[in-house]
This record gives C-alpha cells, sequence and structure tokens, in this order.
C-alpha cells in the first residue's frame, strides 16, 4: 500500500512546487520594485526580464506536472494573474514615475490609469481568444516602459503612447502570445529569444545601448506587431 502512495506523493509535490515556482515570480516583482524605487532602473528590468522568464515556463512545467489534478487547492490561473499583475503592471508603472521620462504629475496621473485600465483588462474573462490570442494590447507595459526608457522619446510622445496603449486594451484587435499561438509558432519564439538577447543587451549597457541593440529591439518588436496582420492570412 505504501509503495502505490509513493507515486501519488510525488506528483503531489511536483505540483505544488510549481505552484511554488510561479509564486517566486512575486518574490522578484518586490526587488524589481525595491530598485525602481531606488531609480535603479537598469537592475529594476534585469528583475522584471527574470519575471518575464519564470512567467513563459511555468505554463509548461504546470501542464507537465498536471497541477490541476495533484495540486488543485490552489488555483494556478488566479495565482498568475496575481504576479503578472505585479511584475507587467505595478512595477513599470512605479519605474516610470520615479524616471525623468516625463513630468513627476503626467507620470502619476497616466500611472492610476494605466493601472484601473489594466485591473479591469486583467478580470476580462474575454482576455483571449479561442486561438490563444490577447484581445487587444495585452498590458505588456514592463515591455512598453522598457522601450521608453531605451528610446527616450519627447514626454508628450510617451504619454501619448501610454494613453493610446491603455485605449488598445478594449479595442477590437488582438495580440500574440509568442508561446502558445499555432500561426508561425516557430518563427515567433526565436523572435521572442532574439528580442530578450537585444533586451537583455540593453539592460547590460544601463538602458543607453548602442544603436544595434536598439535597432534589434525595435526590429524584433515590429515583428510581433506586424503579425496580427498574418492571423487569418492563407500563406502564413
Amino acid at each position: 500500500m505504501a509503495s502505490e502512495k509513493q507515486p501519488v506523493r510525488v506528483a503531489k509535490a511536483a505540483g505544488f512546487s510549481v505552484h511554488v515556482f510561479t509564486a517566486s515570480g512575486g518574490a522578484v516583482a518586490v526587488l524589481a520594485l525595491y530598485a525602481a524605487i531606488e531609480r535603479q532602473f537598469a537592475i529594476s528590468f534585469a528583475w522584471l526580464g527574470l519575471a518575464l522568464f519564470i512567467d513563459g515556463i511555468d505554463g509548461t512545467l504546470a501542464r507537465a506536472a498536471r497541477v490541476h489534478e495533484t495540486a488543485a487547492t490552489i488555483d494556478g490561473v488566479v495565482l498568475d494573474l496575481v504576479i503578472d499583475f505585479l511584475t507587467y503592471v505595478v512595477v513599470p508603472v512605479v519605474a516610470l514615475w520615479r524616471s525623468d521620462l516625463m513630468p513627476t504629475e503626467a507620470s502619476f496621473w497616466i500611472g492610476l490609469v494605466v493601472v484601473i485600465a489594466s485591473a479591469l483588462y486583467f478580470a476580462d474573462t474575454r482576455m483571449k481568444t479561442d486561438d490563444l490570442w490577447f484581445r487587444g494590447f495585452p498590458a505588456t507595459w514592463n515591455i512598453l516602459v522598457l522601450y521608453l526608457f531605451v528610446l527616450r522619446p519627447p514626454w508628450i510622445v510617451s504619454a501619448a503612447v501610454l494613453l493610446g496603449a491603455t485605449a488598445l486594451m478594449f479595442a477590437p484587435v488582438v495580440s500574440v502570445h509568442p508561446l502558445r499561438v499555432l500561426r508561425l509558432r516557430a518563427l515567433t519564439i526565436a523572435m521572442t529569444l532574439a528580442w530578450f538577447a537585444f533586451a537583455a543587451l540593453a539592460i547590460l549597457f544601463d538602458l543607453s545601448p548602442p544603436h544595434w541593440v536598439v535597432a534589434g529591439m525595435v526590429a524584433t518588436g515590429a515583428y510581433f506587431l506586424a503579425l496580427p496582420l498574418l492571423r487569418h492570412s492563407p500563406w502564413a
């Protein structure tokens, strides 16, 4: 009897460990938040990069460990959303507020709008389409704000981009999930890895990278912006 229970215990331990791994993203978010408050923005984005990596693989681990069966008392979807809200929304908003990218009053009020709209977006049951695309802009403010730090446009342009992206969260458009959308999946994963490489270099250069790194970030970012145009294309 004991030998029969052993595999069940191992499976439960594996399922719970995946939830712990996902929850560790919360600790990473706090480290990123502290760095942002201290105006150590490159360090903050480095922590956010680690959080993005955790978010990118925990779903695969959860499916492999069958957490819905082995650790069913913890809702992995809710846990993931809590961590994502911290790393995708709260930390980049604070980084924006603590930076010199725009006047403090502008970043403060725009940040409040972003947080309120993102909370509604994260709670929207229509967040994903049946073919696993995101509806609207997927509230990845960690990525958008990183571009603002690297490109440093005039603050009025940054404000317009932030408000425009806020509106796009609820617009009838789609955004690709870089790991789960099947269309051009291999190319999209390759472009995701390339983007991570360029973003890491930008962080290593203290968010003031050389032009070739900026060009790489812009080119890979443009790919993800253009990909929805091929969603229903018979040639993609």
